[in-house]
């Protein structure tokens, strides 16, 4: 195992060296939290896709493949689906706001009078989605160096806070980057023909295998439905992924790189099933499916090749770990923190603030509490569910209704995230974490509740309405990025 080491120990340095790196590129506050707003398609595609696919649809994924076949393809697939109609249908305008957070566009659109109620439920999300993939580090860890859960956890979690703090958006840019490309080497090229070879090709994988396990539907269309509603519709509205529309350089940059990262996502996918499926064959009776991927990795890729492939798994828990690190400390920061000192410094004059130095400061606070909550927690999956099922119920309609429905008002938006957060939580006691009808009637609830209260009140101001406008448009006073002092072509 020393090559395999080696490997591990050069690519933990080289995201230290990165981050950095990092810190001496973040100067101000768009450098910091959106990498100046300047990333060109190439790696705009290779950090969004890198995001999106961590740790839950690295391992998550083969396992899912280990116990449903083809069809264990779908939570991946429907992540996939859900970046590519972002970045269709709402990313050009999204880019174009020029703001930071969810909530900053929610106070745009509806005056000013949405952010901190969202900004909490937002908190909440990112939070808990930082959390679970610093669990997964002792997944990984332990099959590297048979470590205990807390060290592990302490050793990957540390790594991305130090990287994430010193450098901001420009070190988890850069590090996404390497991380994308050992993933696709590590996975794509590497694992799946490796995998699939060792289980004796399709054939004898067919022949091995029930026939459900070449069902594309065989996981159940409830089970697809559900992963619709919480990922599909997670990517449109998730902090984590909006801060990667922002570091876009141009709108018709957010459109197509997310495209290509949308639709790399759907190979990604595909590929992850088919290992998990090839593992399944050669271990039919494992004790866990999530072992799946580790026991293939450790037990049937050779020297050097093993080390690389399970880097490209630190990879992908990586990137979703700092993307989800940065964006819980900007809307601790902007959202929450920064309006409540407002608050409490309203009437007098407030000195000025180096704003890199204190989301610098957030995200240090924010990765030390991300590790300490990861040591204690126990239930990964229940833990994202609820983050997943308040982020969809509470946030989903007053964010697409803004963007589609001009009669949509604050107070609609206001009634909306209450009524859903608080019918997913009220339903998730009644009915379980774990089940499904908790986010589909949190979601009716929050719809319901949208369009009869915002009908019910008068109509968002006409000069809030033309300043959204003007901002969708990419106008506006405070439309323009910071001036770019050097370009940047990747």
């Amino acid at each position: 195992m020393a090559v395999d080491y080696a490997v591990i120990v050069v690519y933990l340095a080289g995201m230290l060296a990165m981050g950095w790196w990092g810190m001496r590129r973040a100067k101000s506050k768009s450098e910091f939290l959106v990498a100046g707003r300047r990333l060109g398609p190439w790696m705009y595609s290779g950090t969004m896709a890198a995001i999106v696919l961590g740790g839950a649809s690295t391992i998550g994924g083969v396992g899912l493949g280990y116990q449903y076949g083809l069809s264990g393809a779908w939570m991946v697939f429907t992540i996939g689906l859900g970046l590519l109609a972002l970045s269709v249908f709402f990313s050009a305008r999204i880019a174009r706001l020029k703001v930071y957070t969810v909530s900053e566009m929610l106070d745009l659109r509806y005056g000013g009078r949405a952010g901190i109620i969202s900004g909490l439920v937002m908190w909440a999300y990112t939070l808990m989605l930082a959390v679970t993939s610093t669990i997964a580090y002792a997944t990984i860890f332990d099959v590297l160096f048979d470590m205990n859960r807390t060290i592990s956890i302490i050793l990957g979690g540390a790594i991305v806070v130090a990287y994430s703090t010193l450098g901001g958006m420009w070190s988890i840019t850069l590090t996404d980057m390497v991380q994308f490309v050992v993933k696709t080497i590590g996975v794509l090229l590497l694992l799946l023909p490796i995998a699939v070879v060792k289980a004796g090709g399709f054939s004898e994988m067919k022949a091995q295998l029930p026939t459900e396990y070449f069902d594309p539907l065989g996981i159940g269309g409830e089970t697809i439905f559900t992963y619709v509603l919480i990922y599909t519709f997670g990517m449109l509205i998730g902090q984590d992924i909006w801060q990667r529309v922002f570091t876009a350089r141009t709108d018709r940059t957010a459109r197509w790189g997310g495209t290509v990262a949308g639709t790399y996502c759907l190979v990604y996918a595909i590929a992850g099933a088919v290992i998990g499926t090839a593992a399944k064959v050669i271990y039919p009776t494992l004790p866990s499916a999530d072992a799946a991927f580790a026991t293939i990795v450790k037990d049937e890729l050779p020297m050097g090749v093993r080390g690389l492939v399970l880097a490209a798994a630190l990879a992908a828990v990586m990137s979703t770990s700092s993307g989800a690190l940065i964006a819980c400390a900007t809307v601790a920061n902007n959202d929450i923190w920064s309006r409540l000192r407002g608050a409490v410094a309203r009437g007098g004059a407030e000195e000025e603030r180096d704003e890199v130095k204190g989301n610098r400061a957030f995200i240090l606070i924010m990765g030390i509490a991300v590790i300490l909550i990861a040591i204690a927690l126990n239930d990964v999956v229940e833990a994202l569910t609820v983050a997943y099922n308040l982020l969809v119920a509470g946030l989903l309609v007053p964010i697409l209704g803004g963007l589609l429905w001009r009669r949509g008002t604050a107070e609609g938006a206001l009634a909306a995230v209450c009524a859903g957060g608080i019918a997913v939580i009220g339903l998730m006691a009644t009915y379980g974490i774990l089940a499904n009808e908790p986010v589909y009637y949190g979601l009716l609830s929050s719809l319901a509740v949208y369009v009869i209260v915002s009908l019910a009140t008068k109509p968002t101001d006409e000069a809030v309405l033309f300043a959204w406008r003007e901002r969708l448009a990419g106008r506006g006073a405070e439309a323009g990025p910071e001036p770019v002092k050097e370009p940047v072509t990747t």
